[in-house]
């Protein structure tokens, strides 16, 4: 299956642009968060994704709830938190927010580890683990030089091991992939990113 994957769109018009054009040739589209800025305007930041004619699956990032990005995602799209799903022959499984908590404040929408290693439990299996927050120590270094990825996250991927875990999130470390055991992570960014997936 040929996948199209982004994170962190952070309501950009032109990026969006880019990423509905690119979607013409994807079987998949898979975005990892932070659709919107701070919690707001989502519904106006996902209009901006309409022109996707694919199936999407979606996780809410800091930047929105689950429940507010399921209220604005377009028809087509399945919005994961602590959810799977299966398309196509393909498992997915999906976990979004900020892990661990943020210093953002009020409005971001964040985990504390224990609370998201319950909710990645529920996942037996998946082909890929899509998360907003990538896991500790891969493609989670901020500009400062700090590894603030999740260990939760990362205990899932080994126990799991998906062929892909798609994330984001860490601005700074967008682009960057790594590998945990067989799996290959990836901070996607705001861009079109491609992958070929067998079912």
């Amino acid at each position: 299956m040929r996948i199209l994957a982004f994170s962190d769109l952070h309501h950009a018009r032109g990026r969006a642009e880019a990423i509905v054009a690119a979607s013409a040739e994807a079987e998949l589209v898979i975005g990892a968060g932070d659709f919107c800025n701070m919690r707001q305007a989502l519904p106006e930041a996902m209009n901006l994704l309409t022109g996707i004619v694919a199936p999407m699956v979606a996780v809410p990032g800091n930047a929105e709830s689950a429940d507010e990005l399921r209220e604005a995602a377009h028809a087509g799209t399945q919005v994961l938190h602590g959810e799977g799903c299966d398309i196509a022959g393909l498992r997915i499984f999906g976990l979004g927010y900020g892990v661990p908590v943020t210093p953002f404040g009020a409005w971001s929408c964040d985990l504390p580890e224990e609370e998201a290693a319950a909710m990645l439990a529920g996942c037996a299996g998946a082909d890929i683990l899509v998360t907003h927050s990538p896991p500790k120590g891969v493609a989670d270094v901020t500009s400062g030089g700090q590894s603030v990825g999740s260990v939760a996250i990362r205990e899932a991927v080994e126990r799991i091991r998906p062929k892909l875990a798609l994330c984001g999130h860490i601005h700074d470390s967008w682009g960057q992939e790594g590998t945990i055991g067989t799996t290959r992570v990836v901070n996607l960014g705001p861009r079109p990113v491609w992958f070929e997936v067998a079912a």
